[in-house]
């Protein structure tokens, strides 16, 4: 039986995606559904950090572009918000690299551009 990475906390976040998918609709921009998700975390107690600022680390040198992941949830979860047609290769490289870069093992990328919230986990191996 594969372990399910996360899973309690997972589930927690997912709830919080169809819940404001639920009031929202699609058609709205990224940001709004970034407020109604904070808005939701507050509301149900879970712990989270909007906008968490990472760096890379190049030859023990921090470089000076920083990556700005939309949240950190649980302390170990990076959650990825977009509003686009669908997902792109680009959108998962984006959350590979946070992965990377924050040392966390699973991201949730999620799409609040359809009839339902699209969401997939992303999990770093290496």
């Amino acid at each position: 039986m594969n372990e399910y990475l996360y899973e309690e906390e997972s589930y927690k976040i997912i709830d919080v995606l169809f819940e404001v998918h639920k009031q929202l609709g699609k058609g709205f921009s990224e940001i709004v559904y970034k407020d109604a998700i904070e808005f939701e975390f507050e509301n149900l107690g879970i712990s989270f950090e909007r906008e968490k600022e990472y760096s890379v680390n190049f030859k023990n040198t921090l470089l000076k572009h920083k990556f700005y992941a939309d949240f950190i949830v649980f302390d170990k979860i990076i959650l990825e918000v977009k509003s686009s047609e669908s997902f792109h290769d680009s959108h998962i490289s984006q959350c590979l690299n946070y992965l990377k870069v924050s040392d966390n093992k699973l991201a949730i990328l999620a799409n609040f551009n359809k009839t339902s919230v699209e969401h997939k986990r992303i999990i770093r191996t290496k």
